[in-house]
């Protein structure tokens, strides 16, 4: 799907309305290729097919049971590193935080680069990077330190955390 720069919103197969803010879902025909947060207020968006339906179906699943596993066909995506790290991060529980200390240490790598593998996660709540934390305190989110972003990683602990 190519975006309209009149209208961003065609730059998405379907974008929901979060408790967090928008969330958009660009889809291809085989494949989904990337889950984006956006602005609170964001309109939503129907489904253009019928893989964004099924995402769609399924993430807002997840707001009634954070513990139900995805089934979505992602696309191929990051560097062999960004992947580890990933991987990593999809292992953590609901309710429980790593720091990106402790993902470091266990690929042998340094806080910084995990951070930034952290923020070029291309399937947020998918691979839920929301659970991984600084040393001393939030950190960031989505290559953000503030606004709406960490606004919804405050959200989705907090979230997972009454569940």
């Amino acid at each position: 799907m190519k975006p309209d720069q009149d209208d961003p919103a065609s730059a998405y197969s379907a974008i929901l309305a979060m408790p967090f803010g928008g969330f958009g879902v660009r889809a291809d025909e085989d494949t989904i290729r990337e889950l984006v947060f956006l602005p609170p207020g964001a309109p939503a968006v129907a489904p253009d097919s019928l893989l964004a339906e099924r995402a769609t179906t399924q993430l807002l699943a997840w707001l009634d049971d954070p513990d139900r596993p995805f089934d979505l066909p992602l696309a191929p995506r990051g560097t062999p590193f960004q992947q580890r790290v990933w991987s990593s991060i999809a292992a953590i529980p609901r309710g429980r935080l790593r720091t990106y200390g402790d993902i470091a240490g266990a690929l042998n790598s340094a806080a910084r680069a995990v951070g930034q593998a952290c923020g070029a996660n291309p399937f947020p709540l998918v691979i839920p990077c929301h659970r991984v934390v600084a040393a001393s305190g939030l950190g960031g989110f989505a290559n953000s330190t503030g606004g709406y972003l960490l606004d919804a990683k405050r959200w989705l602990l907090a979230f997972e955390a009454e569940r």
